[in-house]
């Protein structure tokens, strides 16, 4: 997440497009062959340049070597940028629009991005939120689907608020809610990625000195 708002350019914390962080990623995937950083090395901070306020002020939220992958000894050591680093990458990406289209895109290749009208998840604490809306200023995660006896279908939906909002993370939309199943959403199917199974991980130093990124602590351009 964090290594989007540093080097996608496309969006920050207050707008961009749904699929615009897919064609970011499919791009560096083809030209690089490294796709998006694991939270280990990038930890999200929900924060971007144009933030004026809190712990984003005055931060480096550029796309350095460091903003993309990052380690800091724990011996006194510098922190240094990275590169190589556990990434994920993607082969395609597309769209869908519409509740059907949604539930067989998630029931073939899984979870999907969506737009949604937040602002009635604000305040949001637990149960199925049911606001009609014809609004959209946020993307979230649709992981699934479920029928309630009283609302119907509604939908699992995975925010980026943090596990102290909400039902740990998560909200449940009814079908027909908050615009989710106007709004427009995207998939995408990965292509490779960094997991012991696969056994392609570069194994880096703790201080990362064999994984150090050459002299490239300025702007990276993808």
């Amino acid at each position: 997440m964090q290594h989007i708002l540093n080097c996608g350019n496309v969006g920050s914390c207050h707008g961009g497009t749904v699929d615009g962080v897919y064609q970011w990623l499919r791009e560096i995937s083809d030209k690089t062959g490294s796709g998006i950083s694991y939270t280990t090395a990038n930890p999200y901070y929900a924060c971007s340049s144009e933030i004026e306020d809190g712990m984003c002020k005055g931060g480096d939220w550029t796309c350095s070597a460091k903003n993309v992958a990052v380690t800091c000894g724990t011996f006194g050591e510098a922190c240094v940028g990275l590169d190589k680093y556990p990434n994920a990458t993607i082969s395609e990406f597309g769209s869908v629009t519409g509740k059907d289209a949604m539930m067989k895109e998630i029931f073939n290749r899984g979870p999907i991005a969506c737009g949604i009208d937040a602002n009635p998840l604000r305040d949001y604490t637990t149960g199925i939120v049911t606001d009609a809306s014809s609004d959209t200023d946020h993307v979230i995660s649709v992981v699934g689907w479920g029928t309630d006896s009283k609302d119907g279908l509604y939908w699992v939906v995975r925010n980026s608020w943090g596990e102290y909002w909400g039902e740990h993370g998560f909200v449940r939309v009814k079908s027909g809610a908050l615009n989710l199943e106007d709004a427009g959403c995207a998939w995408a199917v990965p292509k490779d990625f960094t997991a012991p199974e696969r056994n392609n991980q570069f194994h880096c130093f703790e201080g990362g000195d064999n994984c150090k990124a050459s002299m490239r602590e300025t702007t990276i351009v993808v």
